[in-house]
Parts: structure tokens; C-alpha cells; sequence
């Protein structure tokens, strides 16, 4: 997704108190960056936050980390976290904001950051043989989480593409994943509780079913 320049963003975030500046100086310290010790859930490129800030303030009980690239995407996702946090007068204790290429995830997490949790919502499909690797679910990525993913946690993953979640299915296999919910068609599926992001919302709009899965991390593959 293109984003105009926003000038006000990088400095918005930096004076923000749930944002991260330095996210790789804190590999293997993020609980202690919570004011409670408590699961630990992850949003891969979490774009303007319209999932993070609903997710988050409804459950006060997870700590929420949500990484994106972006900081004009970062700048609206922070100012979504403390609109919708106010309206339900919470503080902002539970979630964190930082900006980070995810392909590199591995450098600003690591296995003392155990997480219970990662979604990846809509995604780019990079559809180009070229560029699969780049996918958030190829199987690069999907041996960076494991890293700090515990044994039996779980990847919730929504697209609309349906190359790229026919052939996530395989990633996952491969990767010691077991896949335990499935559909092709979210909206009809009766799914709860569904939080819709701006993409999901877009797509649906536009007639296109939103795939959805929950896989689950089994032990025994090989993390090196």
C-alpha cells in the first residue's frame, strides 16, 4: 500500500509513550517493556492500526506488540490506539508500537521474547515467483517466529488472495505448523470473535470471501 509523506509522524511517534524507537536493543527484554508480565501477542504490519486498537483494548489481560515499516502507517496507528483507548477510558499500558522491516524480524526478537500469539492480516501477496520469499507466511518467515513462538501458539492469518493462502497452507505444513480452523469464507463461517480491519472491510465490500486460518506451532522442527 502507498502512503503519502506525513512529516508529523516520526516525531509524533517519538515523543509517544507506547512507542519503541530502538526495537533491536530490546531483543530479548520486550515483557519487561510492559507494565504487566502476561501473553504476549504479536501483529505483523499492523498498517493503521485499525485491528491493534480494537483488539488490544479489549483484551487489558495480553500485552500487544504491533511492528510495521512504515512510520506514516505507525502515525496512524498510534493515533487510532489512543482514540479508541480513550473513548474506553483505558491507559494505554498493554500495547507497544515500533517500526521494523519484518523480514528481519529475527533481529529484534529471539527466543526469551516468547510470544503466545501472531497475526498477519492482509498482508502483501507478492504474487511474483521472484518475490514469494517476501511473503509474511513463506517459510523463511514462518522459521523466524518459531524462534520465539511458543510450542503450541498460534498464527492467525487473513487474506484475500487466494493463491497466496492456498499456498501458505503448504508453508505452514512444512513448517511444523498444524493447521486447526480453516475457511475460505470468514464472513459466513460464523466465526467469534472476528475483529474486521480496514482491508477485510474493503474486500468484502468488493464481493471478494476473506480466507482465514489459526495454526498452531508443533515441536520438533528444526529452528537453525
Amino acid at each position: 500500500m502507498r502512503i503519502r509523506h506525513k512529516p508529523w509522524a516520526k516525531p509524533e511517534l517519538e515523543a509517544s509513550s507506547f512507542f519503541i524507537q530502538n526495537p533491536d536493543d530490546i531483543k530479548g527484554r520486550w515483557q519487561e517493556q510492559f507494565v504487566r508480565q502476561q501473553p504476549l501477542y504479536i501483529e505483523m504490519g499492523c498498517g493503521k492500526g485499525g485491528f491493534i486498537s480494537q483488539a488490544a483494548s479489549a483484551n487489558p489481560a495480553i500485552n500487544w506488540l504491533a511492528v510495521d515499516i512504515k512510520f506514516e502507517m505507525l502515525g496512524l496507528a498510534k493515533r487510532n490506539v489512543e482514540r479508541v483507548y480513550a473513548e474506553k477510558g483505558l491507559p494505554t499500558d498493554n500495547v507497544l508500537l515500533t517500526a521494523h522491516n519484518i523480514e528481519r524480524i529475527d533481529l529484534m526478537l529471539d527466543e526469551h521474547d516468547v510470544t503466545d500469539r501472531i497475526y498477519i492480516n492482509f498482508c502483501n501477496p507478492w504474487p511474483r515467483a521472484k518475490h514469494k520469499k517476501r511473503r509474511l507466511t513463506h517459510p523463511r518467515q514462518l522459521m523466524h517466529y518459531r524462534q520465539f513462538l511458543k510450542d503450541g501458539g498460534e498464527v492467525h492469518f487473513k487474506t484475500d488472495d487466494d493463491e497466496l493462502f492456498e499456498e501458505s497452507l503448504v508453508y505452514f505444513e512444512e513448517c511444523g505448523f498444524r493447521i486447526t480452523y480453516l475457511t475460505y469464507d470468514l464472513h459466513t463461517a460464523g466465526y467469534e470473535p472476528n475483529i474486521m480491519t480496514e482491508h477485510e472491510k474493503m474486500f468484502s465490500d468488493e464481493g471478494i470471501p476473506i480466507k482465514f486460518l489459526i495454526a498452531v506451532k508443533e515441536g520438533g522442527a528444526s529452528e537453525d
